[in-house]
């Protein structure tokens, strides 16, 4: 686990998987101080997101920007910089390495720190073969994470159950972002490569994403703060 994340509550980025931004801001209106990381993803983004994003940097809070960006170099490269501008701490980027190679010279300079997702932690073996491709889940994320580190790029978002082998390819420096985390007993949903919050992070996580077991629970700030007490915050 690298260093500069040794803080619990850097550890919990909350996603606002929400349609709206006033649902969004609802929930981390209930979550207060004991949240100050949370993931905008494409849903949110085209429903407001980004005002949104702007007001909880304005408030100290630091935003997880996931677009997973894959375009021409030249778009890619300038909405990092657009990104980078609006003091967005993580984007994420496809981990193809002219995508990623792009983000980086977006993000030069700043302190905007770029991510390459290596496979969906929605698809297995079985999802890859149906997409076209010749290798399975773990060979294609060792294979991303090692053009990552050659990109330049901060790190790569990966499955849980993943992380140790990607941490042994990107480094201590290298930073490494784990969705697919459920407490133990919570509703898997989705995903299908899963781990607990402290499992992931014993893995060689730096960050986990958790989403619906916090905005879902009856009462999510107490669903937060068992997490942090998990991850040792």
């Amino acid at each position: 686990m690298s260093e500069a994340h040794a803080d619990a509550r850097d550890r919990l980025i909350v996603a606002l998987d929400f349609p709206s931004a006033s649902a969004a801001e609802a929930l981390v209106w209930q979550l207060g101080d004991v949240v100050s990381f949370y993931k905008i993803g494409l849903e949110l983004t085209v429903a407001g997101g980004l005002d949104l994003a702007a007001d909880l940097i304005g408030a100290g809070k630091k935003v997880f920007l996931d677009l997973k960006l894959h375009d021409i170099g030249n778009t890619v490269e300038r909405a990092t910089a657009a990104a980078a501008e609006r003091g967005v701490s993580l984007l994420t980027v496809h981990a193809y390495p002219q995508t990623m190679a792009a983000a980086a010279r977006g993000a030069s300079g700043s302190d905007l720190q770029v991510l390459g997702v290596t496979v969906l932690t929605s698809y297995d073996d079985g999802d890859l073969a149906a997409a076209g491709y010749g290798a399975g889940v773990t060979d294609t994320v060792r294979l991303r994470a090692g053009q990552a580190r050659q990109a330049g790029i901060a790190g790569v978002i990966c499955a849980p159950t993943d992380a140790a082998m990607v941490r042994g390819i990107l480094g201590p420096r290298g930073l490494v972002v784990t969705p697919g985390v459920r407490p133990r007993g919570a509703e898997v949903g989705d995903q299908k490569r899963i781990a607990t919050p402290a499992e992931a992070i014993a893995a060689g996580a730096d960050m986990i994403v958790v989403g619906r077991p916090i905005a879902a629970a009856p009462d999510p700030l107490a669903a937060a703060r068992a997490i942090l007490e998990e991850l040792g915050g």
